[in-house]
């Protein structure tokens, strides 16, 4: 019985554990968090009993029990998040990393609290200590998940690091795990016991100190990323305003002389020399300018579709704009800016890979709601398309496209939509942005 309660005690922490991994992802839930506390903390119990039977019955040692426990309560956190695998995966072995030096620390003290009694690896009081221990640590984390971990989760700026980034807890991991004695007795002996504390905690604080380096990286890249966005808007607005003050300038020079140009086409109809009239006007028409002025009355999003309008031109592809954007958006411009960007970019490669008779791109964009945004891109392709899992792989590189994926993030943070389909070669994003002051 008391190895029972020892067995279902330790995997008692998974509670803990599985409360600090959501705390970052509240805007990343699948289901509703009362739904979804309703659901984890009976299958965290589940497997506090069924391990502690399993335990009692064929004598198994905990930390061997510890996996299957973990892996099982890892995959349901997974499948219960919208954000990416490689995001979530790596915040959970990050808790993970840290609760296993809390266990090796329990581990070195379970000799105090229970002096004679050496049931591998904890005793009862040493596992309620560790409980005890890990409950703490969520307290003192909680400011720094639902904030500065949030933040850091919301960014897609440097989308490659998460992809290294579970190598670090994983090596902890393996450290506590081998740093387990198989005879907890031997840390009676001389200075072991204070030496092992002391190696967990030096291991908790590099681990810590890790993690740190990795916000603070994190961050500046992502402040990076973010001037570097600015920037390109700025330089696509620049590069529109410079398109308009040609277009306004050839204007003010048509209008100066459409007096004159006139005269000379009464003259010619005045003679019927009809085909000398059809060649001015081919001439007059010839020095028109062909430039879209005004697509929107919002100035960033005119920039950028401006921008996007003139590269089209450059490689021949018709693009049509229907954009009723008012100059005051319910969302932050840069977002809306951004997404925009990406779409018409990923199109813009894949038209350049179309034949030419069937390249076509369309743009609407409107007001869906008062606090909505809806954006919707169609283009035309005809290379083969990668998609696996409902995730569209890149063409230039492995992995999923961090275009769409910096879209479908920007959508949903916000409790927004996004979806992408594909038919008879045709391919259509349709985006809802949502505004923060919405409630639903």
């Amino acid at each position: 019985m008391t190895q029972f309660l020892c067995t279902a005690l330790e995997l008692m922490i998974l509670l803990p554990g599985m409360l600090v991994a959501y705390l970052p992802m509240r805007d990343c839930l699948r289901i509703p968090p009362a739904k979804l506390a309703a659901v984890t903390v009976p299958l965290v119990l589940f497997l506090c009993a069924a391990c502690g039977a399993v335990s009692c019955l064929f004598h198994v040692g905990t930390v061997w029990l510890f996996f299957p426990a973990t892996a099982i309560m890892g995959f349901f956190y997974v499948h219960t998040l919208s954000i990416t695998r490689w995001k979530s995966i790596s915040v959970f072995l990050a808790i993970c990393g840290v609760f296993s030096c809390l266990g090796s620390t329990a581990i070195a003290v379970n000799g105090i609290l229970s002096p004679g009694d050496f049931a591998p690896p904890l005793s009862l009081r040493g596992a309620l200590f560790w409980l005890v221990l890990c409950c703490v640590s969520v307290l003192a984390v909680w400011h720094p998940t639902t904030h500065a971990s949030k933040k850091l989760l919301e960014e897609d700026a440097f989308a490659q690091t998460w992809y290294m980034f579970w190598l670090l807890p994983i090596l902890f991991i393996g450290l506590n795990f081998f740093m387990i004695p198989k005879n907890p007795n031997i840390l009676t002996y001389g200075r072991l016991r204070l030496l092992y504390i002391l190696f967990s905690f030096v291991l908790l604080v590099l681990l810590l100190l890790f993690y740190a380096l990795f916000y603070l990286m994190a961050s500046s890249l992502n402040r990076n990323d973010r001037l570097r966005r600015e920037n390109q808007l700025l330089s696509m607005q620049q590069a529109r305003y410079a398109s308009l003050r040609a277009a306004i300038e050839q204007t003010r020079h048509a209008r100066h002389d459409m007096r004159h140009h006139f005269h000379i086409l009464q003259s010619f109809a005045a003679q019927k020399k009809w085909e000398s009239l059809t060649a001015y006007l081919d001439e007059v028409q010839g020095s028109i300018p062909d430039s879209d002025l005004g697509l929107c009355q919002n100035t960033a999003v005119d920039g950028v579709a401006g921008y996007f309008a003139a590269l089209y031109r450059e490689h021949g592809i018709p693009l049509t704009f229907s954009l009723d954007l008012p100059a005051q958006l319910p969302v932050l411009e840069i977002e809306l800016c951004s997404v925009l960007s990406n779409l018409l970019e990923n199109a813009l490669e894949a038209g350049i890979k179309t034949a030419p008779d069937r390249r076509q791109t369309s743009v609407q964009a409107y007001l869906y709601s008062e606090y909505m945004v809806l954006l919707s891109v169609e283009n035309t392709y005809d290379k083969m398309i990668r998609e696996k899992d409902g995730v569209f792989l890149s063409s230039k590189r492995p992995g999923e496209g961090i275009g769409l994926q910096a879209v479908r993030h920007t959508a949903e943070k916000n409790g927004g939509y996004s979806r992408f389909h594909y038919e008879a070669g045709k391919f259509t994003a349709n985006v809802i942005l949502r505004g923060g002051k919405w409630d639903a």
